[in-house]
């Protein structure tokens, strides 16, 4: 199948890259010249483990092509994904969706032939109607279908999550359609992944029903980590033992300073600001938002309270500024809202993250930006870790002790033993024990 990208960004790459491995002739376009010349020197825009491989095994192969020109990209394609942004619109919150509609109408006059077009995009409900009203309005004699794809990638691994989906959802009702689209997915339907085909407004709603749910997991299991804290509990625990029940599942129950990142900000106010506009209020996503929003600066405040209550003048080492592992996305860290919290406090901030410096000096300022772990807490009155990396799993804490000022270690990810800390003289500050 000849598969056409719109948009070169972490889904459209992911996704084109994985379409190549599967044996499609996939086309990558993206209106940024910078970040096509340098796909095509190999170049990855983005930090996901194993894709830098995969770009390069699929261009040699000549299966995956990068170019700024739309037009060669969708004349004799089968199916043209639109995999373009969706950020939080200023000023309301809604998803901004001009990327999404610019697209589709630049889409439509360049159509030949029948063309499946999919929103890969994460959308409100109503979007491929829209899509479906601009590509006949603006080509009253194209052929098409449009049909909603979401997406379900974890950033860090992403491509393990392309090649053996949960489930691949197809919202659509043109038989023809679906039908080119079961062919793209053929490999996964062989491996047994299963196809959810519904509608289009149903497959829109999909994805932000799953994101605010996942999303709900983590904002009540902060809270239950506040309680454990007030009443002697161990939030690890009673994770534990509500996890093992299979109706509720471990999964997004690791209590921490809150979520962040690509999908989870956004979609859960999305969703909110749809439900707005039907007159369908939803609750308790409004309570998850509101949680996970008081609890990124309620961290900083965890550390300032480690210190006495009084950081001015102190400096505060920080390991970890990505809002999760293995990538280099800084979008709604929580480490955002904690350097400013240690900051307005009057503290010194040093900094270290195995990938995310590069994007966190865009929204991070006036704090040391270290090489290494060790760098960062070299001299620093506490160490705190925001973002359990691997490479902090095991550091040397007798080492880290006569490094510091003060022997505090303010554990934000729970990856270390308070028995442990403890016996070799830390003051241990964990998430809910």
């Amino acid at each position: 199948m000849r598969v056409t990208m719109i948009g070169s960004g972490y889904v459209g790459l992911v996704s084109g890259a994985c379409f190549a491995d599967f044996g499609h002739d996939v086309t990558c376009i993206d209106k940024d010249q910078t970040k096509i010349d340098a796909l095509k020197q190999g170049k990855i825009p983005i930090y996901e483990p194993g894709l830098e491989t995969l770009v390069e095994n699929n261009v040699r192969a000549g299966r995956l092509t990068f170019t700024t020109e739309l037009e060669a990209g969708v004349t004799d394609a089968d199916a043209v994904f639109i995999a373009v942004g969706t950020p939080s619109r200023r000023g309301d919150g809604h998803a901004d969706l001009s990327y999404v509609y610019a697209a589709a109408e630049e889409i439509a006059r360049n159509l030949k032939g029948f063309t499946v077009i999919v929103n890969k995009s994460t959308v409100p409900v109503g979007t491929g109607d829209e899509v479906a009203r601009i590509i006949k309005e603006t080509n009253p004699d194209a052929e098409f279908a449009v049909v909603s794809n979401p997406e379900f990638l974890r950033e860090g691994a992403a491509i393990d999550d392309f090649k053996r989906p949960d489930r691949i959802v197809i919202g659509g009702d043109n038989p023809r359609g679906m039908e080119v689209m079961r062919e793209i997915y053929r490999p996964l339907y062989l491996n047994k992944s299963p196809i959810v085909e519904m509608s289009r407004r149903s497959a829109e709603l999909t994805k932000y029903a799953g994101n605010a749910f996942l999303a709900t997991k983590i904002s009540f299991i902060n809270e239950i980590a506040d309680l454990c804290e007030k009443v002697g509990g161990d939030v690890q625990d009673v994770a534990r033992g509500i996890g093992l029940d299979n109706r509720i599942g471990p999964k997004f129950l690791n209590a921490g300073p809150g979520y962040g990142g690509s999908c989870f900000p956004k979609d859960t106010l999305a969703l909110l600001k749809t439900s707005q506009d039907y007159d369908a209020p939803q609750r308790i996503v409004e309570a998850v938002v509101s949680v996970n929003d008081n609890r990124k600066r309620a961290m900083g405040r965890k550390i300032i309270q480690a210190l006495d209550g009084d950081v001015r003048g102190k400096t505060v080492a920080l390991l970890g500024l990505t809002f999760k592992p293995n990538t280099d996305d800084m979008r709604d860290s929580p480490a955002i809202a904690i350097v400013q919290t240690l900051q307005d406090a009057g503290a010194n901030v040093k900094v270290y993250d195995p990938q995310g410096e590069e994007q966190a000096r865009l929204v991070i300022q006036n704090v040391e930006y270290c090489a290494s772990p060790y760098e960062a807490i070299e001299g620093a009155d506490a160490l705190s870790i925001v973002t359990e990396w691997d490479e902090f799993r095991a550091l040397d804490l007798r080492r880290v002790l006569t490094m510091l000022k003060q022997p505090v270690l303010v554990d934000l990810r729970n990856i270390y033993d308070r028995d442990q800390a403890e016996s070799l003289g830390y003051t241990y500050v964990g998430i809910g024990r």
